[in-house]
């Protein structure tokens, strides 16, 4: 089976899976396949809605439950984690749905608002709320990118058997030179 195959296959899970660990690439990555086709639209930004949601909701509760002890254990950070904590409490809705915009936020942000105590009720409608304009966001990203990049790509597969031939020439003469350096280094 080819990539092409693999991706219509298992993609859904594969945005599902990459936008609870980690996000941002999975879903710009969504958007490119489908743009190629490969899959639909609608259905990547749900998944990519569904793990983001899904991750986040994992996060907040285990801040919930054990976020003041793992919260603890940075010291060095404990000023910046109570500025954060009191913008929660002042603007929750603005915090929950803004978190996983945040370079840097998007794993511990929960953590910090589920030890912040703040309702799991209103966690949950702003971090589908939240999940669906990010997931909307980024997948929308890789599709309109993959049209803007997809003309280039083309023109650089039709040139990248030169370049890669170029790059094995370059390596052979570095490997050669450095052979007879190591040779004479020898004598």
């Amino acid at each position: 089976m080819d990539i092409n195959g693999l991706i219509a296959q298992y993609g859904y899970l594969a945005v599902i899976i990459g936008s609870i660990a980690e996000g941002e690439t999975i879903t710009l990555l969504g958007g490119v396949a489908a743009h190629q086709g490969l899959l639909k639209l609608p259905w990547v930004i749900a998944a990519a809605a569904f793990g983001g949601m899904v991750g986040d909701q994992v996060l907040f509760f285990i801040g919930r439950y054990f976020g003041q002890p793992i919260l603890a254990r940075f010291p060095r950070y404990q000023d910046k984690i109570g500025q954060a904590q009191a913008l929660i409490r002042r603007h929750p809705y603005l915090f929950v749905i803004g978190c996983r915009f945040m370079y840097g936020f998007r794993i511990v942000g929960p953590v910090i608002i589920g030890a912040s105590r703040l309702s799991p009720g209103i966690f949950i409608v702003l971090n589908i709320i939240g999940a669906i304009v990010w997931a909307s966001l980024f997948v929308t990203l890789g599709y309109l990118g993959s049209e803007i990049i997809h003309p280039w790509l083309e023109y650089l597969e039709h040139h990248i058997k030169y370049a890669i031939w170029a790059v094995i020439a370059v390596v052979v003469v570095v490997a050669t030179r450095l052979w007879f350096k190591l040779r004479n280094k020898k004598r």
